[in-house]
């Protein structure tokens, strides 16, 4: 059973701006420390942003308008990060936050489901959300014809309450609210999004999914604040792994779409 929403979703768009602004972040400096939170809807969005780094406000504002809408109003704060925090990083890139974290192979079910989500994207590019169980399979499809959808899947529940249009207009959208949709059986209480490589809810989360997928086994991993090293490997190392990987997806923006799969 797996849930899976598209890029056009409030939530997705939250996490897509936040992305935007640690790219931002990344334009002026190689290794800032950044954390944004975002919470948007019915015309504003609420940035605040702790950061080594300042981001000038007319960049994010154009990033907000270019992903929610021309329409959305900003309120952006940005504040230091705490000097001690920071000082966990000086010289050397050390584990930038406590956590658990785990890494779970990808079944036949959602790797389904993420492929039927993007194909009616394609279609669709408005608000939407996926739903797969064993005997069921739910489409709930913004700015689109329910007798549309059921040609593309004739055997799925479509619209249960009636054709709809979605967006910020409609509901509102905060950071990481859909990991079950980023990372499926691989949740655990780090976000993904909003945050720079030396958080592990960043870094530690990539590596451990990226793992999984590549042995077929689940994997576990705990970690502190100051660590060196995680499951044997020096933490700059699972960070530069992270690093590979949001460059081949083509930033933190174009990772929060769709998260890891």
């Amino acid at each position: 059973m797996i849930e899976k929403v598209n890029p056009a979703h409030v939530d997705k768009i939250a996490d897509r701006i936040a992305g935007a602004i640690v790219d931002l972040a990344y334009k002026e400096e190689k290794n800032p420390r950044i954390a944004v939170e975002i919470l948007i809807g019915h015309g504003i969005c609420h940035v605040i942003a702790e950061t080594t780094v300042h981001v000038p406000v007319t960049e994010i504002e154009k990033a907000v308008h270019r992903i929610a809408g021309e329409g959305i109003a900003l309120n952006y704060h940005e504040v230091k990060q705490d000097c001690h925090l920071a000082k966990n990083q000086e010289g050397k890139i050390r584990c930038g936050d406590n956590g658990i974290f785990k890494g779970v192979p990808l079944t036949q079910e959602q790797k389904l489901l993420s492929r039927i989500a993007r194909k009616i994207y394609e279609r669709y590019p408005y608000d939407g959300k996926y739903i797969l169980c064993p005997h069921r399979m739910i489409i709930c499809q913004s700015h689109a014809k329910s007798v549309d959808l059921h040609k593309m899947y004739p055997m799925a529940d479509v619209n249960p309450l009636g054709d709809w249009t979605g967006g910020t207009d409609v509901d509102t959208g905060a950071t990481n609210r859909k990991l079950g949709s980023d990372m499926a059986d691989s949740v655990t209480g780090g976000g993904l999004h909003g945050k720079d490589l030396s958080k592990a809810d960043v870094s530690v989360n990539i590596y451990a999914f990226l793992q999984a997928q590549r042995t077929g086994k689940p994997v576990e991993l705990s970690c502190a604040i100051g660590d060196e090293t995680i499951d044997g490997i020096p933490y700059e190392e699972i960070v530069e792994k992270a690093r590979e990987y949001i460059e081949s997806v083509g930033g933190f923006e174009k990772f929060a779409e769709w998260g890891l799969y």
